[in-house]
């Protein structure tokens, strides 16, 4: 079955998509509105999915990149939600993307700033995190137990901790993809394979009941051109903003900025660093070295209100705020010269029961990060949960579309697909593979590793014309934005993107001479 998304795949399905009529249309490609039509695909659904603009647009690309097991939620008592991350964390390291996520150390100082209490509480949260690691079946070897380390060895893993006065640290381990955008990409070439039809730049203007099943008009937002699809089910996956096509949905989007520092600025760190937030228990920021050098500190928690943009902004005061706390707890200063960028995403939060006025009075660092399904007719909106949970998030919206729409089709079987690329690689088909290559494709790293080394210039941050090829080829990159700003993340740093961009173009210029 044929994975590969590209403009001439598009061209073709764009014809196809408006002349029959589907079970399911999916509308929003982030990783639950992919989930979802892979889910729908696999069942053997007649699907189609389709985004305003590409794959990973939205929430998805702003992440922390962790896949966790929800130690958060123990904290308020969500066992529930804190189980579920822990289920589905083992189902991608074990099965779907093993070579997407992977387990990662994550170490909490033990500065001043720590009392002696509040470790005791956090490592005890840490062993029922393990216990939920062993209740989900997650083997050890894939993921370790928590300990407590003393000073020097504290020290090696995070070398910029302050000398003085640590007394040590506690170390736990996590999952982490090495992109987030890329999870979506493989879940949506994945569906794809499946018979899925996945069609970005594709904008649903409106949905609406006819005929005993629903109706989307769609502009093609390449050409302008506006059709209809015909859909026995419509799912709502357009996460924040699921209220343009569903407005009975109340959400609380919830602001998340990171900062991007450049590389050299915290020099040897191996873990994560787990930071306390001032005046919180259980409530940290994190520090996350990258392969590139850059490292990434987030993560902000504030509500928002008024008109969801498109790309959300990382406000100044954001900025300010978390390198307030990472100086605070660190050993070496940073200053406002370190961070090469920012970035920020919107959290699709259900609005928390009552009034909106009071919904909007809280914090949305109490709502519930539980996923919701709601439905009307044959629409289906799936608002809320986290990336670690988009797959049971997808599961759970296409069995609500097959039972609201009276559509024949079996159990969901993504718990044993894996995703494209996690088959492991023909016996030899990796020797010469860069292992950063490996890093980021897994089974598929020797096929991009021949187009590298046909077209080894590099754009930036040591990626290649030849993956940038790949991705127009297989991954359904059309511009250079996809490119810079999802395929790679070179686009993250302005200057970056800028140096990069000259070379990106002309890929895109001589592709269809290649």
């Amino acid at each position: 079955m044929d994975s590969s998304l590209n403009a001439a795949r598009r061209a073709r399905e764009l014809r196809r998509v408006a002349e029959e009529r589907l079970d399911v249309l999916v509308v929003g490609l982030g990783a639950t509105g992919a989930g979802a039509a892979l889910d729908a695909a696999a069942r053997g659904l007649r699907v189609a999915a389709i985004d305003a603009h590409d794959l990973a647009f939205g929430t998805s690309r702003w992440s922390s990149k962790l896949i966790h097991g929800g130690l958060r939620y123990l904290a308020k008592g969500q066992v529930g939600v804190a189980h579920e991350s822990a289920v589905e964390r083992g189902i991608l390291l074990r099965r779907t993307a093993p070579h997407l996520v992977r387990a990662h150390p994550y170490a909490l100082p033990l500065t001043p700033a720590v009392s002696r209490r509040q470790a005791a509480l956090v490592m005890s949260g840490y062993r029922l995190g393990d216990a939920l690691r062993a209740a989900a079946r997650t083997p050890r070897r894939l993921l370790p137990g928590p300990s407590r380390l003393d000073a020097a060895r504290a020290r090696t893993l995070v070398p910029v901790a302050p000398a003085g006065s640590l007394r040590g640290a506690l170390l736990s381990w996590d999952g982490r993809l090495l992109d987030d955008a890329r999870l979506v990409v493989a879940i949506a070439r994945t569906a794809a394979a499946r018979g899925a039809r996945v069609l970005t730049r594709c904008r649903a203007l409106r949905i609406t009941a006819s005929g005993g099943g629903m109706t989307a008009s769609v502009r093609d937002e390449l050409t302008g051109e506006e059709f209809e699809i015909r859909a026995r089910t419509v799912i709502n996956a357009t996460g924040v903003w699921a209220g343009t096509l569903d407005p009975d949905v109340r959400l609380r989007p919830s602001r998340g900025t990171h900062l991007v520092l450049r590389p050299g600025t915290l020099p040897g760190l191996i873990a994560g660093v787990h930071l306390p937030l001032p005046g919180e228990t259980n409530r940290f920021a994190l520090v996350l070295p990258q392969h590139d050098g850059r490292v990434y500190v987030g993560l902000t928690d504030e509500p928002v209100d008024g008109p969801v943009p498109d790309v959300p902004e990382a406000p100044e005061e954001d900025v300010t705020a978390l390198l307030e706390v990472l100086n605070g707890v660190l050993g070496t200063r940073v200053t406002r010269e370190a961070v090469a960028g920012a970035y920020a995403g919107l959290r699709p939060l259900l609005a928390a029961d009552g009034a909106e006025d009071d919904a909007a009075g809280g914090r949305t660092a109490d709502l519930s990060r539980r996923h919701a399904v709601l439905s009307e007719g044959g629409l289906v909106t799936v608002v809320g949960g986290k990336l670690t949970t988009y797959r049971h998030m997808a599961e759970d919206a296409v069995d609500r579309a097959v039972s609201s729409g009276n559509l024949r089709a079996g159990r969901c079987k993504t718990r044993r697909i894996p995703l494209v690329g996690a088959e492991p690689p023909a016996t030899g088909a990796a020797d010469g593979v860069p292992a950063r290559l490996t890093e980021r494709y897994g089974g598929e790293a020797a096929a991009v590793h021949e187009l590298v080394r046909a077209h080894p210039e590099e754009v930036g941050l040591g990626i290649t014309v030849g993956e940038l090829l790949w991705s127009v080829r297989h991954e359904g990159a059309l511009d250079a934005s996809d490119l810079l700003d999802r395929r790679t993340r070179i686009g993250l740093v302005k200057e970056d993107r800028e140096r990069a961009l000259p070379a990106t173009r002309d890929v895109l210029a001589r592709i269809t001479h290649l």
